[in-house]
């Protein structure tokens, strides 16, 4: 079974038993968490569409918490001598989705 979720304002495709790296989430690593912004669902080739949600929740175990790789952000002014370097790590919450629930 697949579903398209909503995550922290963020659309991702999930299947049970895998992990994704998502926006911060609060919690523990441990805890469980339930995502109810289900847009999409796919089961043995029969596609169902939210309007604009699905009844139903998915639940995911947090694993572990994290930065990401370094972006760096470089301004310039042509003819001015003007540089500027900055970057930063984007903060992410590891999960493993655990279940797909579907209030049909």
């Amino acid at each position: 079974m697949l579903a398209v979720v909503e995550i922290a304002g963020t659309q991702f495709e999930v299947e049970k038993d895998s992990i994704y790296n998502v926006p911060l989430l609060e919690g523990n690593p441990g805890d469980t968490v339930e995502f109810s912004n289900i847009l999409l669902t796919e089961n043995n080739g029969q596609t169902t569409i939210g309007t604009p949600y699905i009844s139903g929740n998915v639940a995911a175990k947090i694993i572990s918490h994290g930065k990401g790789d370094k972006v760096l952000v470089f301004h310039k002014k042509r003819r001015k001598g003007h540089r500027k370097l900055n970057g930063h790590r984007q903060h992410f919450t590891q999960i493993e989705i655990t279940n797909i629930n579907l209030n049909n």
